[in-house]
């Protein structure tokens, strides 16, 4: 339970449905955070939410420390990534880690048989096979699919989204015929870790990464201006380059070994092609060496239909159809197929 509306829902929504609920909240921030995620999933007024509607609800409540994992697992991997030129995704590595990971052993403890959470998505038990599959949330502006792509079977076998089949409002008025507090809160979108949004400013407060002088180059090599540190940049960021240019410069690519940006216009960032590793199948136990699906290479990307052929060792290689811009290097690529779209194949890691 992170103290929001979502979580809220989704136990008054079981125990209406005869489950026996237990309340859990991770405490994942580390101590030095606590001001900066006051009001977060990870802050201490969460906490006091979460607590409260299960006082509500009349169910138990536990509170489970595992920012050690969560600094582990999440942070440090989160800090490494920009250091390597990528762009993390930190919610992906937290949900299978933290919250269908530890907590699996947290829930057996409580005697509990499933975790239920407030994500939009939805499972089904494949017939025949007993397989689980992963589908997108009804409401498209809410899905929550891409951020699940990398749970295993066992993980998905133990999960239940009561909310897979609502909208946002539908929620909220779960919420507000149990006259939960937390019916009205405002929703966040930030990295729970990092309130402000400002990445850069977290990572070197948490000391994570210290600003470091490097060049700004173009597609040639050709020194345009310097930086302050491969971290604090993106693919496909324009603000911020400090470059005096008649045309618009886009970040291309964040060359980790040589410490350079590489910098040009923003033609270049169009893709068709790239390679993804750690994949998760969740619609096969051994997929088909090529296949066709809709690939979503960020969060809010749309998605775009793909060829995707299957390596070795976990890898594969995505082509699709309509080149994509600023294809990111660390981001996930979900890939989506079925009748209706909506089922989740699987998906990896982008490479460079």
């Amino acid at each position: 339970m992170s103290g929001g509306v979502d979580s809220s829902a989704t136990a008054a929504l079981l125990q209406a449905q005869g489950y026996d609920v237990v309340g859990v909240t991770l405490k994942l921030w580390p101590q030095d955070c606590v001001n900066r995620a006051e009001d977060k999933c990870c802050g201490p007024q969460a906490v006091m939410d979460a607590r409260s509607v299960c006082a509500q609800l009349g169910v138990p409540y536990y509170l489970v420390d595992e920012s050690g994992l969560f600094q582990q697992k999440v942070i440090a991997y989160f800090a490494a990534e920009y250091k390597a030129g990528r762009t993390p995704n930190p919610c992906v590595m937290c949900n299978q880690h933290l919250k269908f990971g530890v907590l699996l052993d947290r829930a057996r403890q409580l005697g509990c048989d499933f975790i239920a959470t407030g994500h939009f998505a939805r499972l089904e038990c494949e017939p025949g096979t007993g397989r689980v599959l992963l589908r997108k949330g009804r409401d498209p502006r809410k899905d929550q699919s891409y951020f699940l792509f990398s749970l295993r079977q066992d993980q998905l076998a133990k999960a239940m989204f009561p909310l897979g089949e609502k909208t946002k409002a539908d929620t909220r008025d779960v919420a507000r015929a149990c006259s939960l507090r937390t019916a009205d809160k405002e929703e966040s979108m930030e990295i729970c870790f990092v309130p402000d949004n400002d990445y850069g400013k977290f990572l070197q407060e948490a000391k994570l990464a210290a600003k470091h002088r490097g060049d700004i180059v173009d597609l040639a090599g050709r020194k345009l201006g310097e930086h302050d540190g491969i971290e604090f940049y993106t693919i496909g960021q324009r603000k911020g380059l400090g470059l005096s240019s008649k045309d618009p410069l886009y970040v291309l690519e964040l060359d980790a070994a040589n410490n350079r940006v590489v910098v040009g216009d923003g033609s270049h960032l169009e893709r068709d092609t790239f390679n993804i590793a750690n994949c998760n199948w969740i619609a096969w136990a051994t997929p088909p060496g090529q296949f066709e699906g809709v690939a979503k290479i960020r969060y809010n990307h749309p998605g775009a239909p793909a060829t995707v052929t299957v390596g070795p060792d976990g890898t594969a290689s995505v082509k699709l159809h309509t080149p994509a811009r600023a294809v990111t290097p660390g981001q996930a690529c979900v890939v989506y197929g079925g009748p209706e779209g909506d089922l989740v194949l699987g998906g990896g890691w982008i490479g460079r």
